[in-house]
């Protein structure tokens, strides 16, 4: 279920070790800079196929960076 998440309770979250994060921006922009950890899947191509490997039973983030 998507709910909006203050950054502490991300960071609390992220330090258990169980969180997926997924980084949705262009493959260039998240080789460029990225959260540790974070996996890339650029929203462009998010479908069936490209999140299957998720694990379905972990908590699971989707972030952007835009700077604009």
């Amino acid at each position: 279920m998507p709910a909006d998440l203050a950054l502490d309770s991300l960071r609390k979250m992220l330090a258990k070790g169980n969180t997926q994060l997924i980084e949705v921006l262009p493959e260039k922009e998240y080789v460029e800079e990225h959260l540790p950890g974070a996996i890339n899947i650029p929203l462009k191509s998010m479908n069936r196929d490209s999140v299957a490997a998720l694990d379905r039973s972990r908590p699971t983030v989707v972030y952007c960076w835009d700077d604009i």
